[in-house]
């Protein structure tokens, strides 16, 4: 039977989460308040936007193509989660499911690729698309970030305890490795590989550096936008706020289409 003492230790325990979390949400709800004041209204201290106004969201459409913002890059980061989810699980399917000469050091190479800064990498990677005319194009921001060792790690990890009975009972059923990867691996891995896409894609989404340098003279996405409302001579807080908050819906709705695969994957993540 539960005692009084441990009664009252849940009960605070739940108090700090809810503080905590109030914490965390309070920065995105000053955005979306900020973003639906008037303009007379936008520096004031009121908790409630009152009257309400969309004329902050009137003022980001006049200056810049939202729709086509959201759309560029929801097409960078769909691409981009995408091809890192793909060969991350080639790539993990292969570490795990093989036993093959220099694996163990093949390996540790790819995690050690997660180890290099970007910065190391980002002249090498500027130079050839500048070679290959591929500067202020989508497809150079997308086509260097195919590839994920994240991905690869995370998911090794994921297939590392995968049932090896199930893919020889597959290999004695006379389906090739490309059929059981399909057909038996990856339906049992849709929990972590929703977790993964979506972290993946939230990195992509969020990436603001690497555009910025390939697509020097263009705003053609949403982190770029952004910028349109910065000057010399002072921001423009209210369509800032309201590009910024539209660019947090895809990723609220993309989270609560797969939260429960997402919970899954990392509940998962921890068991053995």
């Amino acid at each position: 039977m539960e005692t009084v003492d441990s009664r009252w230790r849940r009960v605070r325990g739940h108090v700090v989460l809810a503080v905590l979390g109030l914490l965390c949400i309070f920065p995105i709800y000053w955005l979306y308040a900020t973003s639906l004041r008037r303009p007379g209204d936008i520096y004031s201290l009121s908790p409630l936007p009152w009257p309400l106004s969309l004329e902050s969201y009137a003022g980001a459409a006049d200056k810049v193509d939202v729709l086509g913002l959201l759309g560029n890059t929801t097409l960078v980061a769909l691409l981009t989660a995408a091809g890192q989810l793909l060969t991350g699980l080639l790539a993990a399917y292969a570490f795990a499911a093989w036993r093959f000469r220099f694996s163990r050091l093949l390996y540790l190479a790819f995690v050690g690729t997660w180890l290099v800064p970007f910065q190391v990498t980002m002249l090498p990677n500027y130079v050839l698309l500048s070679r290959l005319g591929l500067l202020n194009t989508l497809a150079g921001v997308i086509i260097p970030t195919l590839c994920s060792a994240l991905g690869v790690l995370l998911l090794r990890q994921h297939l590392a305890g995968f049932p090896k009975e199930l893919l020889e009972a597959s290999t004695m059923d006379g389906r090739s490795s490309w059929t059981t990867l399909w057909t038996v691996v990856v339906p049992n891995l849709r929990p972590a590989l929703a977790a993964l896409g979506i972290l993946l894609f939230v990195n992509a989404w969020n990436e603001y550096f690497w555009p910025a340098m390939v697509l020097q003279r263009s705003n053609s996405v949403l982190q770029l936008g952004l910028r349109s409302f910065m000057g010399t001579e002072g921001d423009d807080w209210g369509p800032l706020m309201a590009l910024a908050g539209l660019a947090c819906l895809p990723v609220f709705a993309l989270y609560l289409v797969l939260q429960r695969h997402i919970v899954n994957g990392f509940v998962r993540s921890g068991l053995k």
